[in-house]
């Protein structure tokens, strides 16, 4: 069985502690977290080993769990890269492009596969909007959230709306032509406010908002294209689908909302409403990954989704300075 051991063990590194000691997929070896009062409580709390160095819990394992925090993510990857380990690092990539390069240079030389943790992905609710999602040419995201100190080392760019963008790049298949943004620091010293507006080459745009002042939660991307409309709500993990089809007059469902277009004929509509199983996502992304290692096939969130995520999540916050 594949071997994994996590570094960083605070809010999210102890879900990813919990979770892959109590899975059957991958073997967890232990962690190491860079600060030892942490590492004794977490080690105690979960019962898993911790290792003293980075180093030591390296050569212990095939993958290496990067669940640090951002600025930490490329002096653990590379580490990790340079003796041949596989990794999943959580998101954002990096701090910088210039580290999400280097990153994927050393992935293609060590040669060993990467995947960032884009957890919503693997939402429930947006697997399921996959199968109608087809070219869509405007897109309409809200990201808000209630404050919460953790998390404001970081822009709410990078914080929330990151999501968003992994999400609108993963459906939208075309190059980025023109972003314009704006964002307002409320109490941090980066913005915990922010808008933007990505066109793309195909004429699509992208509308995303995101806030960690909102007086209540909110996860949900609305997607129009030719003849629908599709919901994603990330937060209850459910989709709704309004397509419109051709019909013929003669059979026009009585009981289904049409629309007489005169001369153009009859659309009718269908509401469709997801079924998805509820799932971790967590687990699920984490589960991939380990898939994609033993099967030697790409990952579904690959490290050049990350660095293009991250390059957008840039230049909007370029934009909003």
């Amino acid at each position: 069985m594949v071997k994994i051991g996590v570094v960083g063990a605070g809010h999210l590194g102890k879900i990813h502690i919990r979770i892959l000691r109590d899975c059957d997929f991958v073997e967890l070896v232990g962690f190491h977290d860079f600060d030892p009062e942490v590492a004794q409580k977490v080690e105690e709390e979960f019962g898993v080993k911790s290792f003293e160095s980075m180093e030591s819990l390296i050569n212990e394992v095939d993958i290496i769990d990067v669940v640090t925090p951002t600025q930490g993510h490329y002096e653990v990857a590379q580490m990790a890269m340079r003796n041949f380990k596989h990794v999943f690092i959580e998101k954002p990539i990096a701090s910088t492009i210039e580290e999400s390069q280097k990153l994927m240079s050393l992935s293609i030389e060590a040669n060993v596969k990467v995947q960032i943790g884009h957890v919503e992905r693997f939402n429930p609710g947006f697997i399921a909007a996959q199968d109608y999602l087809d070219n869509p040419m405007f897109i309409e995201t809200h990201r808000l959230a209630q404050f919460n100190p953790r998390g404001t080392d970081v822009s709410v760019v990078l914080d929330l709306m990151i999501h968003d963008i992994d999400i609108v790049l993963s459906v939208v298949k075309s190059n980025v032509k023109n972003i314009y943004a704006s964002g307002v620091s409320v109490v941090s010293d980066t913005p915990d406010i922010a808008n933007a507006r990505i066109e793309f080459d195909n004429g699509c745009v992208a509308n995303l908002t995101a806030s960690r002042m909102s007086m209540k939660n909110m996860r949900k991307s609305r997607f129009f294209q030719k003849d629908a409309y599709i919901a994603v709500d990330f937060l209850d993990k459910t989709s709704e689908t309004i397509k419109m089809k051709d019909v013929d007059e003669n059979a026009v469902d009585p009981f289904a909302v049409t629309i007489d277009l005169g001369d153009k004929g009859f659309k009718q509509i269908d509401i469709i409403k997801d079924e998805a199983e509820p799932n971790n996502a967590i687990l699920e992304e984490l589960k991939s990954f380990v898939s994609a290692i033993e099967n030697d096939t790409t990952p579904p969130v690959s490290i050049s989704d990350g660095h293009n995520a991250l390059k957008v999540a840039l230049d909007i916050m370029k934009k909003i300075a």
